[in-house]
């Protein structure tokens, strides 16, 4: 049995345009993979089985895509340990695909490269290629366009998944976005996101990013409040993040917060 792990992300940014021709919407979102991570196992068998999670379907749907473009049968069994909360804007489901999808190219007979993979898992899911690989990355067309970038890393990352809220889906949150007009002014957001990117030194920096264009919270608020030099909702939500200096003061704001719902003091990972 072969493993890996499976990291949670964060939208550093997500500004979101108009709706395009292939019924997706233009985006450009900042994507930092964060230390919480699932477990993912997987080894050869004589049918597609995922077990670990019940409410999979993401992981089974990336290894039948895997298996359709090599021209096999999806013969492997998948163990899922969760960590990072379902349906939370951490892009837990996409993460696992990926892992998965890696840890079975390896074992075909003659694996994929990396941009053929990558077409695979964009098959999958928008954020799936963004977790085959490393270090910050700038999504732009739908979201599968990838571009590396070099930010900081020397931060304290404070996550908040309040207690009342609950996870739109994915289809009802743009649909929101598409009847209130969102994408007016998507150009100027964009140019906003490009310059913040232009001298990135410290995690100070991160606080000119664009607000998320999909969801928001009071709970970025208090965030800032506690000292967070940039607090905003990651994905579509609804866990929202700060981002510290000080792990000291990143575990004060958590436990300070723990009144709202549950919260988790994690880090970039190391690159």
């Amino acid at each position: 049995m072969t493993s890996a792990p499976a990291f949670a992300k964060i939208n550093l940014a997500l500004v979101v345009g108009p709706l395009r021709e292939d019924g997706k919407h233009e985006v450009i979102t900042i994507l930092e993979r964060i230390a919480l991570h699932d477990h993912v196992h997987l080894e050869p068998a004589h049918e597609l089985l995922v077990e670990g999670f019940d409410g999979d379907t993401i992981v089974r749907d990336a290894l039948e895509a895997l298996a359709r473009a090599a021209g096999v049968e999806p013969r492997w069994r998948v163990r899922i340990e969760k960590r990072i909360p379902v349906a939370a804007g951490l892009g837990g489901g996409s993460a696992d695909a990926a892992a998965a999808l890696g840890l079975a190219n390896a074992l075909l007979a003659q694996p994929f490269g990396r941009d053929r993979l990558h077409a695979v898992a964009a098959e999958v899911g928008a954020d799936v290629p963004f977790f085959l690989r490393e270090g910050a990355q700038l999504g732009t067309g739908d979201g599968t366009e990838l571009t590396p970038v070099a930010l900081p890393s020397d931060y304290h990352v404070v996550l908040v998944l309040p207690d009342e809220a609950t996870k739109s889906s994915t289809a009802d949150v743009y649909e929101s976005f598409d009847v209130r007009g969102g994408a007016a002014g998507f150009e100027s957001r964009v140019a906003s996101v490009r310059a913040g990117l232009t001298a990135v030194e410290t995690v100070h920096a991160l606080a000119a990013l664009p607000p998320n264009d999909l969801a928001s919270s009071p709970v970025a608020q208090r965030l800032t409040e506690l000292g967070a030099v940039r607090a905003d909702v990651s994905g579509a939500g609804p866990t929202v993040y700060g981002l510290f200096e000080r792990a000291d003061d990143a575990h004060r704001a958590g436990e300070a917060l723990a009144d709202v719902g549950r919260t988790i003091v994690t880090r970039p990972v190391a690159r």
